[in-house]
């Protein structure tokens, strides 16, 4: 479809979008939201393990929309941890940020935070005793970093994956995405969506907010033809 009157295609630069719109269904980051299945098992056994974890540092380590976030606002909830994103991080502003003995560093990527500050906080997170959740979409080892210092300390500490979501978990999740709406679906339409939609929780929730929308819109039922006409599939 074209034109001015065009459904807009479902993908990872249109999810930020549909998700801001979806105001009425708010994520919900609750422990009992959380689907677990093989590529998250690990991490969330590491999130409800605390505090007996290997080291207070721990690095989580996944692809966008894999439910790095959802598992760090389980854990945040449960050690009273501060959320801090980390390219907000000023040295600065350090203390305050530890000051509940636990924070969650979000999003850290390469050539996009303070690198000193972040050492600092290192430094200052050991020397206090406190617990520190950092996410990243890849591992730090292979970065390239301008503080020595840094390199090693990221290197050392201990990392745990989260995987984007295998088929399973991607269609249960988009079932209960439906769910929470109280619309009824059937396998057709679940399994088009799993294998038409990138596999991320992000797309899934970006899916289902613009089938119910177009629903509405439409005055018609969920259903795959409908879902077949808004991913422009024939």
């Amino acid at each position: 479809m074209s034109g001015p009157g065009a459904i807009p295609r479902i993908g990872a630069a249109n999810a930020p979008t549909q998700l801001a719109l979806a105001l009425e269904h708010a994520v919900s980051h609750a422990r009992e939201d959380f689907i677990a299945g093989p590529s998250n098992v690990a991490a969330l056994a590491l999130i409800e393990r605390w505090p007996d974890w290997p080291e207070r540092t721990m690095l989580l380590v996944g692809p966008g929309g894999s439910g790095k976030s959802h598992l760090a606002a389980i854990w945040a909830g449960m050690a009273g941890a501060r959320l801090l994103a980390a390219r907000a991080l000023e040295r600065a502003s350090i203390p305050s940020s530890l000051a509940t003995g636990a924070l969650v560093l979000e999003d850290l990527a390469e050539d996009r935070f303070d690198e000193r500050a972040l050492f600092h906080l290192l430094n200052l997170g050991r020397e206090e005793r406190a617990f520190v959740l950092i996410t990243a979409r890849s591992a730090p080892a292979g970065w390239r970093l301008d503080v020595p210092d840094l390199a090693s300390r990221l290197r050392a500490l201990p990392v745990v994956t989260v995987m984007a979501p295998d088929d399973a978990l991607l269609r249960a999740v988009i079932v209960k995405l439906f769910v929470d709406r109280q619309l009824a679906v059937d396998e057709s339409l679940v399994g088009y969506l799993a294998t038409h939609i990138e596999r991320s929780f992000a797309a899934a929730r970006a899916a289902v907010d613009a089938l119910d929308r177009e629903a509405l819109r439409l005055k018609r039922p969920v259903t795959r033809a409908l879902a077949g006409e808004l991913l422009r599939q024939p």
